[in-house]
């Protein structure tokens, strides 16, 4: 056996010599940040060797450290394997996440209840949201939200999905247990919040991603994830709370909304529904925008719809100085002539970048041409010594970086950029290719709704100005919050609803990008910033 002290604390945790470190520390609870679960990608998860003996570092490890790090001792945790004892000081706190909780509701008519109380949950890839319900009033009376507790899997649907295949003795359990657990200590909190007994709750009603409503139904998600992207089921499903795990009444019903598609959930579902899209007259885009763009184009009630693999960097993640939206996140940036200002989540000193941060960053380096439209760094030797920008560049060999911030030491680098810039020709090109299914052009569009947890917090001139959008939405955006959960909540109190959103997604047309006549370059004139 192998035992790892934790500096500064009393913490002791024994694991079997030769265990891998971060599976070790995650194992016994030790928050560790992983976005990329252990595959030594993002370069996130280090911890400093205080004492003691480790596995010798690995080439890919020295490329993921600066020889700084390096020298004082820094590792990465899922690189590393555990011999004998060993001390080590965690680098990373946990911090306090904003979590987006309300949005957009129309008018609908409730059905009459009693009495008794009912649950709504929306669950995303990164943020899960409950809310209890008065069903004799309608009233949210209490309300939870966290993190996915599934993050220790993977930051993306694909690395939980990786997840069930490496684990297939165990993995649907485990991705399962650890997201009814979550749920079963917001409803505790909610309740308690409220004073009220958890038995009382009649129905609970989920929207979720199509991965996510696989992963809480305990049904393999694996071929989401593989050529034909074929989902378990994406029909509605109703049945006793109890039967997966969720602590509640005898009686209490569990209800999941409808889904389209792998990669068009539940989630956006109740979004289209609640932002009425099938009565909508004109041409309106609605966008989900995060890991995955899910867009629907709604074309005089006719709704098309698809999903394109962002990526993570939209939410911080695949960013060298990058980080969720919390405490210490940059989440606004302007470059001027006297300096560079940064707007911080909690007014806190800076430690890294959230999604709106970098996409801020991005945008401010094609309007000063720090970056050009094709996402490449103006050479240092082109500017003038005299030129503002001039220090605002470092080479670091080859590679031009942008110094966001000296202490501490935060960069935007070409990969940084590329990971945008590859964002940004998803998005662009998944509602693109739908407006040439449609037959419209961009100017045709009446009105573009954004919606979800990272959309509410980006600003029209960064969506403008990096191109994710084009000129031609310009004043036409709407924000529309969290229609996943607004959703949820409209099925709870209306069994008219709950007809009417399965019916829609019946009627919804599913795109399959890839196979889309001349996507590829689509995709590629997609990529080209604004100039």
């Amino acid at each position: 056996m192998a035992e790892i002290r934790i500096d500064k604390t009393e913490r002791i945790i024994e694991c079997r010599d030769g265990e891998n470190l971060l599976e070790a520390l995650l194992g016994a609870g030790v928050f560790v940040d992983n976005p990329c679960n252990g595959k030594g990608i993002c370069g996130k998860c280090k911890v400093k060797l205080v004492s003691g003996e480790c596995s010798r570092m690995t080439a890919s490890e020295e490329r993921l450290l600066t020889p700084d790090e390096i020298r004082a001792g820094i590792r990465l945790a899922c690189m590393t394997e555990v011999s004998g004892a060993a001390e080590l000081e965690l680098l990373q706190k946990e911090r306090k996440h904003e979590v987006l909780t309300k949005g957009y509701m129309p008018d609908f008519v409730q059905d009459e209840f009693d009495g008794g109380y009912g649950i709504v949950i929306d669950i995303g890839t990164t943020t899960v949201v409950t809310a209890l319900i008065d069903l004799k009033t309608g009233e949210e009376i209490a309300g939870a939200s966290m993190i996915n507790a599934q993050k220790r899997y993977g930051l993306d649907v694909l690395t939980r999905i990786t997840y069930e295949y490496e684990h297939p003795d165990c993995g649907v359990r485990e991705l399962q247990e650890v997201m009814v657990s979550s749920i079963n200590a917001m409803i505790g909190e909610a309740c308690r919040e409220a004073a009220v007994d958890r038995r009382e709750i009649r129905e609970i009603d989920v929207a979720a991603n199509c991965t996510m409503m696989h992963m809480l139904l305990g049904v393999d998600a694996r071929s989401i994830g593989r050529s034909p992207y074929s989902p378990g089921f994406t029909e509605a499903r109703e049945l006793p709370a109890g039967e997966i795990g969720i602590e509640a009444g005898m009686d209490t019903r569990l209800y999941c909304l409808p889904q389209v598609s792998a990669y068009i959930g539940a989630d956006i579902v109740a979004g289209a529904y609640v932002c009425e899209l099938q009565k909508e007259q004109g041409n309106v885009l609605f966008i989900d925008i995060g890991t995955n763009g899910e867009i629907v184009l709604a074309v005089d009630g006719r709704l098309l719809c698809c999903s394109c693999a962002a990526g993570p960097a939209l939410e911080g993640m695949n960013i060298s100085s990058g980080m969720r939206a919390a405490e210490g996140a940059v989440e606004d940036v302007r470059i001027t002539e006297q300096g560079i200002r940064l707007t911080v989540i909690g007014d806190q000193e800076p430690a890294g970048l959230c999604g709106s941060g970098v996409l801020s960053a991005v945008k401010e380096l094609l309007r000063t041409g720090i970056v050009k439209k094709t996402g490449v760094f103006v050479k240092k030797e082109n500017l003038d010594g005299q030129d503002y920008r001039y220090p605002m560049i470092q080479v670091n060999g080859t590679k031009r970086e942008f110094i966001l911030c000296e202490n501490p030491k935060l960069l935007v680098t070409q990969g940084d950029v590329r990971q945008v810039q590859l964002a940004k020709g998803a998005i662009l090109s998944g509602f693109t290719a739908l407006l040439h299914k449609a037959g419209i052009r961009m100017e045709d569009l009446n009105k573009v709704m954004i919606a979800g947890q990272f959309g509410a917090h980006l600003p029209e001139e960064s969506l403008i100005g990096t191109g994710i959008l084009p000129r031609e939405a310009k004043g036409k955006i709407v924000y529309v919050g969290n229609s996943s959960k607004t959703g949820a909540y409209m099925a709870l109190m209306s069994g008219k609803v709950k007809r009417e959103i399965e019916e829609l997604a019946e009627k919804m047309e599913y795109m399959e990008l890839a196979e889309t006549e001349n996507y590829e370059r689509i995709f590629t004139e997609s990529m080209i910033f604004p100039g």
